[in-house]
């Protein structure tokens, strides 16, 4: 397998930051050939700028980890079985298995497990983004190209951080003052003094500010020169998933109404979501033969096709549940085939995810689509009490997937569980965000903002060894589904205390 290394990543040396930190390329803040700084124009400054999106899609956080550890796509399929609609149904080469089965807490002292992955890629690329942030006021070059070279790092910043609470904190509303984590907003270097965790209200008012910073820029900056680069479009994007955690319902809303306006819908479900290009994309990573992972690639965990993949031992698979929530006629039942020779009555193998080649291991990256904008613009506006609107907003999205859908369904309940009814439209809005985000976003994510619980049982598709026994994932307020601070932090960050700082090992409650 070849190994991919990080071509433009900054050091990133910091106290706190320093022992999880190590695995980046330790390179300079110069250009190797003129010896220039990086950051004296927006043109050099994108050198950095695209180091930091290579790590977004190249396997190199940890030593021994790597073949599930390949950055944002790795992050969402983690966080997508450990919920309740995205079923593996086998241990295979354990790869994402003890994620699934949430028997990663206590590994929180080794360097090769999910929490330093986690805390480490997101520092970072936080670390790197401070970087470029504190070149805004020297950075020569056309307003425009600096606006979009400083915007996309307040934008990476801000998406960091976000993520970082998502992991290692409950959800926002009602956990307001529940610890957040540490906060660096200048260069770190040797020595830098390590930061507190605060409280999640500190984090979320960072990320507000970060994102908010990167929407003014990048509205004023050149269009994306790339789709792995965020622009106006992602960052807005970003802004919605942001203020969907924290029940900010106006601004979700005009955040999404902006975000969608980057792509156009289609009908067309049976590409493989493999490639860049597709109308509603928004921001996907462009995987090219040189710089695939093989083996560490999102594909080769998703693909069943007989071969060598680790797809072929540990099946992605659909709750037979989820699945009979589509009608016979929505265009989506292509990404699942309850005919496969690995389906089962209970659940179905995916087939949404396909390489593009697999002889060259290639297949793109996608992070964000349209129809997730149309989805959050019907909630924000369901939760608004504007349900004539939000239905109105969903059936335009639904037109793409099923032919005559339509709904007259109204209000906001949500059952206890997600496996309880209420009938509401925001249930139904949700059941659609399910069904259409299946194996991109981290369902985990959204179970926790709506405030529900799940339970796994065999009826809905789930083998034994996955029925998470013991823990308490039926109560929203559970530390279960919180990661442990990896030791290194608090071996470097001298401002935790592990007695007091440290998350939950079991439920907390």
């Amino acid at each position: 397998m070849k190994k991919i290394l990080v071509s433009a990543l900054i050091a990133v040396l910091a106290a706190g930051l320093s022992s999880c930190s190590k695995d980046a390329l330790n390179t300079s803040p110069t250009d190797s050939v003129t010896g220039e700084s990086m950051f004296e124009n927006a043109t050099a400054a994108l050198v950095p700028l695209n180091g930091i999106y290579r790590s977004m899609y190249s396997a190199w956080s940890t030593s021994g980890n790597t073949h599930q550890v390949f950055g944002i796509s790795a992050y969402a399929l983690a966080a997508d079985v450990m919920g309740d609609d995205h079923i593996q149904d086998a241990q295979g080469s354990g790869w994402f298995w003890y994620d699934c089965i949430y028997d990663v807490k206590e590994a929180f002292t080794s360097s090769s497990w999910r929490s330093y992955d986690l805390w480490n890629a997101y520092y970072t690329w936080i670390s790197n983004a401070n970087y470029i942030i504190a070149a805004k006021e020297t950075m020569a070059g056309a307003p425009s190209d600096v606006n979009y070279v400083i915007g996309q790092a307040y934008a990476i910043r801000a998406y960091s951080y976000f993520m970082l609470a998502q992991w290692f904190a409950r959800t926002y509303v009602g956990h307001e003052d529940d610890p957040g984590v540490p906060i660096y907003t200048e260069p770190t270097i040797a020595g830098t003094e390590g930061a507190p965790r605060g409280t999640l209200r500190d984090t979320y008012a960072q990320i507000n500010a970060d994102i908010d910073t990167a929407v003014a820029r990048l509205t004023n900056s050149k269009a994306q020169t790339h789709s792995s680069h965020i622009d106006m479009y992602v960052a807005n994007g970003i802004k919605a998933r942001i203020c969907l955690v924290q029940e900010r319902w106006e601004d979700a809303l005009e955040a999404a109404r902006i975000a969608k306006q980057g792509g156009t819908l289609t009908a067309d479900v049976t590409s493989g979501m493999n490639n860049r290009n597709q109308s509603d994309v928004l921001w996907a990573a462009e995987i090219i033969d040189s710089q695939s992972g093989i083996y560490a690639s999102f594909f080769m965990h998703m693909v069943y096709d007989g071969s060598d993949g680790y797809g072929n031992t540990a099946h992605k698979q659909i709750s037979a549940n989820l699945y009979n929530k589509m009608s016979a006629n929505d265009v989506r039942r292509a990404w699942w085939d309850p005919n496969s020779e690995v389906s089962e009555s209970t659940r179905y193998q995916q087939m949404k995810f396909q390489w593009a080649d697999k002889t060259t291991y290639t297949g793109d990256y996608i992070w964000m689509r349209t129809p997730e904008m149309y989805l959050v613009e019907a909630e924000a506006l369901c939760m608004l009490g504007r349900d004539a609107e939000a239905q109105q907003v969903l059936t335009e999205f639904m037109q793409y997937r099923q032919e005559g859908y339509g709904t007259q369904k109204t209000g906001t309940a949500m059952g206890a569980l997600t496996s309880d009814e209420t009938g509401s439209l925001r249930e139904e809005i949700i059941n659609q965000r399910r069904i259409e985000l299946w194996g991109e976003y981290g369902r985990i994510f959204d179970i926790r903002r709506l405030h529900q619980g799940f339970v796994r049982t065999e009826e809905m598709g789930w083998p034994t060894e996955t029925l998470l026994t013991g823990l308490h994932t039926d109560n929203p307020d559970s530390w279960d589904w919180v990661l442990t601070i990896p030791q290194a932090e608090f071996d470097a960050n001298k401002s935790l205390n592990q007695d007091v700082d440290q998350n939950p090992i079991d439920s907390g409650i």
